[in-house]
């Protein structure tokens, strides 16, 4: 008599994931369309400091362009995070509500971290510095950002990526941030050693003491 053992078998739903990944290339469109001559100088970033040059006045901080690639940066940076944590068995890359706790937890806390540095930088009568560091980063990091969008596509639709992978994706990540990080301080110097002081203390009250904090609750849980 042969025996037959069944097995459950799981159906994931991607769909949401899938309209979401439609939804930022659609606003990447819209920004490449809308501020080409900018998007083109944009994505040349990497090889050319025109975009920076142009684009250094603060004033473009809160730009139509940025927001359409802040939000783009966000949800690649979501579903990143939420595939690590799928991969190392602390969630599903397919439940929707993790992403949204995910996307509301990192939006919440760049701009809360925005609004105070804000606050920071007018009581240490810093604004023009603390403006125009700020631009640099998050031009960079939404760089980085959409870089990272087609690795996470490929990552979230893929089942076979190993431990190593995810480490080097990371340790590539980190290595980037703190080149970019210090390519901003060297542009600033000029600005930043007549107020050295209270742009170290700006260093550590939000540049320092957040992500240690993060990184506390993480090794702790």
């Amino acid at each position: 008599m042969i025996a037959i053992e069944l097995q459950l078998r799981t159906i994931e739903n991607k769909d949401w994931a899938t309209l979401i990944f439609l939804a930022t290339f659609a606003m990447i469109v819209v920004a490449k369309s809308v501020f080409e001559a900018r998007f083109y100088d944009f994505v040349r970033l990497v090889v050319s400091t025109k975009y920076l040059k142009i684009y250094k006045d603060s004033s473009h901080l809160l730009s139509g362009f940025n927001v359409l690639l802040f939000v783009v940066n966000i949800v690649s940076l979501s579903f990143f995070i939420q595939i690590v944590l799928h991969h190392f068995g602390y969630g599903s890359k397919t439940d929707w509500v993790l992403f949204v706790q995910i996307f509301t937890l990192l939006s919440v806390f760049i701009l809360s971290k925005f609004l105070v540095e804000k606050i920071i930088a007018e009581t240490f009568n810093i604004e023009e510095l603390i403006e125009q560091f700020n631009l640099q980063k998050v031009t960079y990091r939404t760089y980085i950002g959409l870089l990272l969008l087609p690795v996470t596509i490929l990552l979230f639709y893929s089942n076979y990526a190993s431990n190593s992978i995810y480490l080097i994706i990371i340790s590539i990540l980190l290595v980037i941030n703190a080149i970019t990080y210090l390519l901003s301080l060297k542009i600033y110097q000029n600005l930043i050693i007549p107020k050295l002081f209270y742009f170290i203390l700006y260093l550590c009250a939000l540049e320092i003491a957040p992500y240690y904090f993060i990184y506390y609750l993480i090794t702790k849980k």
